[in-house]
């Protein structure tokens, strides 16, 4: 299931006309909760829901609340304390120990879509947006705004009170990877990082490689050799760079394309020693390497096969992008 508001919204564009849509969003929670606020889902009326704001266990729930918004056409906010055994809630079975409320808002020409469309138009040029949402069961008024300079993920949501209590929240485009080499062990990079919602380009020059038939879920494939790719746009627009062609010149010239890149991640495949050859052929020392190299790559999470080493490469990218010591959550490891 697509999550991330990009997925989201790309599908909702679609068929926007073709069904009823209600847009439901966390807006607040307290204690313990699946999501947190910000969280988003799209519900149509064939009963299909787009995104999570539980563990499945509010669904459809939500589903059911969210049919009042096509009847009045106006906002509703409904909550789940699961902190209270008398809450419709812990009839649910859910009793996870926190709060959640959830506004729902019917989705429609006549409130121009909740300026979903622009949100989407601002998310696929790789824009951050902020989008504004009032807190009230009255006619719903969403507004958008195209932020220039980025903001930290630290600012990503809060509650603005004033005449209208208005929830504002940044949201950013899906990170973008750029994975140099096409063979057998990029494959399941591809289709992890396409499962976790990031866009995927593909970048291998040699014939033969990059097939689309092997790599279906590549947002784009680009066989261009990598040292004529400099003033290629989304160089400065990628977030990760993986470098595994398995070839020393290649991986060089990679090595030499990424140092003017927005990557904020470059993992290298291969031992150190492979690595010194490497930097040699791109005339580059350790020292002046604009990003930092990942080398080895990835975290120590055991396994040889090429599905275990995506994994372990694609853990540690995550990691680096949402800032985190990618440890233990139980310490259990350290037990």
């Amino acid at each position: 299931m697509a999550n991330r508001i990009s997925q989201l919204l790309s599908h909702w564009s679609e068929n926007r006309d073709v069904h009823l849509w209600v847009l439901a969003t966390i807006i607040e929670t307290d204690g313990s909760s699946y999501r947190k606020a910000g969280a988003m889902m799209l519900i149509n009326d064939m009963g299909q829901y787009f995104g999570l704001l539980s563990g499945g266990c509010l669904e459809s729930d939500i589903m059911r609340q969210a049919r009042r918004c096509w009847d009045n056409k106006q906002n509703r906010i409904i909550e789940y304390d699961m902190r209270e055994e008398e809450d419709l809630a812990w009839q649910l079975g859910i009793g996870c120990g926190g709060m959640v409320r959830i506004l729902l808002q019917p989705v429609h020409s006549n409130n121009e879509y909740l300026k979903l469309d622009e949100l989407n138009s601002y998310l696929a040029q790789r824009l951050q947006a902020e989008y504004h949402q009032n807190i009230d069961e009255g006619v719903p008024l969403n507004r958008v705004f195209p932020v220039v300079d980025p903001i930290p993920k630290e600012t990503k949501s809060t509650l603005k009170e004033g005449a209208n209590t208005t929830f504002v929240q940044l949201l950013s485009p899906a990170p973008l990877i750029a994975v140099f080499g096409a063979g057998v062990d990029a494959k399941p990079v591809v289709s992890i990082a396409a499962e976790l919602g990031w866009q995927v380009l593909l970048v291998d020059p040699r014939v033969g490689y990059a097939k689309a038939e092997f790599f279906p879920k590549a947002s784009q494939i680009i066989r261009s050799a990598f040292d004529e790719l400099h003033s290629a746009a989304w160089v400065s627009q990628i977030d990760v760079a993986l470098v595994l062609t398995h070839n020393i010149k290649l991986d060089a010239a990679a090595l030499s394309l990424v140092q003017g890149s927005s990557a904020k991640y470059v993992g290298l495949l291969g031992p150190t020693h492979r690595t010194d050859r490497v930097l040699d052929i791109a005339k580059l020392s350790r020292k002046e390497l604009t990003k930092p190299l990942a080398n080895p790559v990835g975290l120590r999470l055991g396994g040889e096969l090429p599905e275990s080493i995506a994994l372990s490469m694609l853990s540690e990218a995550h990691a680096v992008l949402e800032n985190t010591d990618a440890l233990s959550i139980s310490g259990v490891l350290n037990k």
